[in-house]
């Protein structure tokens, strides 16, 4: 674990800077994969750069909604400071919102355009599991199995980078399923990608200490992350995406 990264006097807390480090590495994928498909990269670009800025502005706001009774006596709150205080979900729908939006406006064929976001968006969710590996967020539960990591005084499972290994087979696969060999229609290298990566963190999530969970117990990740698997499948089975 390293929470922070001190330099000289100063400690600079890690997980905000590989926050950082995963947008830009995010649209350098993005960029990459809009010319590996033969699309031109500056759309698609935006696309990305819309749907990260709207989600981050959109996860702030929302949260600022939700607690006004924090932010009403000091409106300066709202923007300062922005170490904190985001509502995950809903800059997920309003970041998915902007990209698709701004894709309209740009007039982007629907599934060209998801295959070319769907590197971007898995190494930033690869960048978020890192995040929370160096700053000690979103642990495992409790193992005696050797590739355990020592976390918080016990062996613990490396859930975060377990995550980060599902993203990196989702890669592969979008890698493979956009080779020339093995080309197929568009859309089939996003919907390959994502069920790659929410097959795994289906299968991750049940070593996860963190986890939030619903009233019966079950896994909300484990639920949500089931659904988009059998959603991909479904999608993949369709006659014109074959």
């Amino acid at each position: 674990m390293l929470p922070y990264l001190n330099l000289g006097p100063i400690g600079l807390p890690t997980a905000p800077l590989i926050y950082l480090l995963g947008v830009w590495l995010a649209l350098f994928a993005v960029d990459r994969a809009a010319r590996r498909l033969g699309q031109a990269p500056e759309p698609i670009y935006g696309v990305a750069a819309a749907m990260l800025l709207g989600g981050f502005v959109g996860a702030r706001l929302v949260f600022v909604a939700l607690y006004w009774s924090s932010f009403d006596d000091n409106l300066l709150g709202i923007v300062w400071p922005l170490t904190s205080g985001y509502h995950a979900a809903g800059g997920v729908v309003i970041g998915l919102a902007a990209g698709f939006f701004y894709g309209r406006w740009r007039r982007l064929a629907l599934w060209p355009a998801l295959d070319a976001l769907a590197p971007g968006l898995i190494v930033f969710l690869m960048a978020v599991s890192l995040a929370d590996f160096l700053g000690g967020a979103g642990y495992g539960s409790l193992t005696a199995m050797p590739w355990g990591i020592n976390q918080f005084g016990v062996r613990r499972h490396a859930v975060q980078l377990y995550e980060v290994a599902a993203g990196l087979a989702a890669l592969g696969v979008w890698w493979a399923a956009t080779s020339p060999r093995l080309a197929g229609r568009p859309g089939r290298p996003a919907l390959l990608a994502v069920a790659v990566y929410a097959a795994g963190r289906l299968f991750v999530d049940a070593f996860k200490e963190t986890t939030p969970l619903t009233s019966g117990g079950f896994h909300v990740v484990q639920i949500v992350a089931l659904a988009l698997v059998l959603l991909m499948f479904l999608m993949l089975a369709r006659p014109s995406l074959r």
